[in-house]
């Protein structure tokens, strides 16, 4: 049977696998399922409609499936909610928002969340993502496998962070972050994920064919427009992974450094 401590609130249609732990002072409220081996250490408050996988980790303080901070947003309205998959951490006072769309707010696997990390409403997170203490992602962001938040950065709405990217501590972006790259300022793509890459296991070969497309894009004098044509000619699986990302991405790429630093002097070029 699960282990449910004296003072802990359990109220609505709650489903716990035989031996998960509910510590002193939770709070679980709604339609909530909870997998095996997950442990809600105390004072933490659960409410559903959310689904938590198996041997996930909850501390104290952590409020996991209240409503958007969304003005337009009904507070009444649980579905689609949340659904968290295994092995997860959430540390002290991290915050994860409920769904106001038709896709629940998705976090995958293996995932570390610091103490007071955000993730904003109708997020959707991949796997073995780290987000770094008080770091925060803006509703409906996409963020893929093996990224890195840094502390104190934050991914503006509707922003997409591709596959093994990371974000260095105490920036902002607005645009999405490509595969691998580098966020090193305010809008600023400065390099690639060099040791992201290698301890992902990536080969000499693939790590850098990635540093050239990062220098076509972000080093040459080519328009991203321009880029984009030479890597669709090259034809490559690589290349052709970054033009997807270019050519779906909702808010448009991070600019290079030189267009950022045009654009304070009302100089930039268009970028796509």
């Amino acid at each position: 049977m699960p282990k449910i401590h004296s003072t802990a609130i359990l109220d609505g249609d709650i489903s716990l696998a035989d031996d998960v732990v509910i510590g002193p002072h939770c709070v679980l409220q709604g339609q909530i399922t909870i997998g095996e081996g997950t442990t809600i250490i105390g004072n933490a408050y659960l409410t559903g409609k959310l689904i938590i996988g198996n041997r996930n980790t909850v501390y104290p303080f952590a409020c996991i499936g209240f409503a958007a901070q969304d003005i337009n947003y009904s507070a009444d309205q649980f579905e689609p909610g949340i659904v968290i998959g295994d092995d997860n951490t959430f540390r002290e006072s991290a915050t994860v928002h409920r769904a106001t769309q038709d896709v629940p707010t998705t976090i995958g696997n293996n995932n570390f969340l610091m103490t007071t990390t955000h993730v904003g409403h109708d997020c959707q997170v991949g796997n073995n993502v780290t987000l770094v203490t008080d770091s925060a992602l803006g509703g409906h962001v996409h963020v893929q496998d093996k990224v890195i938040v840094g502390g104190s950065s934050s991914v503006h709405q509707f922003v997409d962070i591709g596959k093994g990217a990371m974000l260095a501590a105490g920036l902002i972006t607005t645009y999405d972050v490509l595969p691998y790259f580098l966020l090193t300022g305010y809008n600023i793509v400065g390099s690639v994920n060099i040791v992201g890459m290698r301890r992902s296991g990536m080969d000499r070969k693939e790590i850098t064919r990635r540093k050239e497309i990062f220098k076509l894009l972000y080093k040459s004098d080519n328009s991203h427009n321009k880029s984009v044509e030479i890597l669709k000619e090259q034809n490559d699986p690589i290349a052709l992974e970054y033009v997807e990302a270019i050519e779906t991405s909702r808010r448009g790429i991070v600019p290079r450094a030189h267009a950022t630093r045009n654009a304070r002097r009302g100089t930039a070029e268009p970028q796509t």
